[in-house]
């Protein structure tokens, strides 16, 4: 048996001009997949985002003034973070005459003993009077309800912001509002200002 041994001598050839246009369109051509790649992927996580953890909704009337304005977009959560609580900004889907969903503050959560001095604007919680210095003015607007009131269970009580233009658990019409009926609480508004100072 014979045994060849081969060698090979580097060779380097000198590119030509069609070749190095050819490598500079590869580079980009690549780049660019990259690029499609990425945003495609990037799109894929945020409809899954907006599928399963969070939706966008959108603030229609002053209800809500002065912590959210009309035409305000949020991102809204249906996971349980630690459940409902006092002062989270939820959204409700609960039937009433508009069909529509609201957008309120939590004042009260079940066995909350709820109570409104119309004339002195403040509102208590189990004795306890809110600092609210998230309302636009005191509350002086009454409806229906009469208070003192207890929440019932599995339920929450509810105002907007805007104490004095809003349609809320004051009145019969919205009441206490069903756990089940809370689409999700906000998580942050879109745009410049996200953040929502309580």
């Amino acid at each position: 048996m014979v045994r060849v041994e081969e060698s090979f001598v580097p060779y380097e050839r000198e590119e030509t001009p069609q070749e190095s246009e050819s490598a500079v369109r590869d580079s980009i051509g690549d780049f660019l997949l990259e690029i499609t790649d990425s945003a495609k992927t990037a799109i894929i996580v945020v409809l899954l985002l907006f599928t399963f953890v969070f939706r966008a909704v959108g603030v229609e009337g002053t209800s809500m003034n002065p912590t959210l304005n009309d035409g305000d977009w949020l991102a809204v959560t249906a996971i349980d973070y630690g459940g409902i609580n006092h002062g989270d900004i939820v959204v409700i889907t609960q039937p009433w005459r508009r069909h529509v969903p609201i957008i309120k503050r939590v004042i009260g959560v079940e066995g909350d003993r709820i109570d409104i001095d119309f004339v002195s604007g403040v509102v208590a919680v189990n004795g306890v009077i809110l600092e609210e210095k998230y309302i636009l003015q005191k509350t002086h607007l009454k409806y229906d309800v009469v208070f003192p009131v207890t929440v019932p269970e599995n339920c929450v009580f509810v105002m907007g912001d805007n104490r004095n233009n809003s349609l809320d658990s004051r009145s019969g019409e919205v009441g206490f509002v069903n756990r089940n009926y809370i689409l999700g609480k906000t998580l942050f508004r879109f745009g410049t200002d996200w953040r929502i100072d309580d």
